[in-house]
């Protein structure tokens, strides 16, 4: 930790206070605030709103800043939700097909799930053509897959959503 870095975490110190959270409810719903509007809306003067950022930034509460796409108008139309069960011979080669699980694009989401099943994907392509070409020429052929049980979505009630921070403390539920 840098001088600087220091003195702001002994100023701040280590747990999240009420500012804290306000300033990650609003960057949660836009991310694109400037540090003046920010300051604005949490009610603190500009210097500490960004002395607080920068600090929830080093501390990996925040881990970065990203545009949220409309995958229908990319043309991506088909949300697939496909368990991936998996031979379980060793850690290896369990890492090594998460490795390969990582570096696929059309999955957007990959979890190692507990029950049926060793991993939980959201896939996103185009159609089901294309779906149908990823599953047989690409997942079957991943390293130790046993077999996969796929669902598509019919329709999204929710996507996307800022992460539930009513549990943290100063906050007023």
């Amino acid at each position: 930790m840098t001088n600087a870095e220091t003195t702001t975490a002994a100023r701040h110190g280590t747990g999240l206070d009420r500012y804290d959270v306000l300033i990650l409810e609003e960057l949660q719903r836009d991310a694109r605030l400037s540090n003046a509007e920010l300051a604005q809306r949490i009610g603190l003067s500009a210097a500490p709103t960004w002395r607080r950022v920068r600090w929830l930034e080093a501390q990996g509460y925040i881990v970065g800043y990203r545009a949220e796409l409309n995958r229908r108008k990319l043309g991506l139309d088909v949300l697939a939700f496909v368990r991936v069960d998996a031979d379980r011979n060793n850690g290896e080669s369990t890492r090594g097909l998460e490795q390969a699980l990582r570096a696929l694009p059309e999955v957007i989401s990959c979890h190692y799930i507990s029950g049926a099943g060793t991993f939980e994907l959201q896939v996103m392509v185009t159609d089901l053509e294309q779906f149908s070409q990823f599953s047989v020429k690409t997942l079957l052929n991943l390293p130790n897959v046993k077999d996969i049980h796929t669902s598509f979505s019919l329709g999204e009630v929710k996507a996307g959503a800022a992460l539930p921070l009513g549990h943290l403390p100063g906050r007023a539920r």
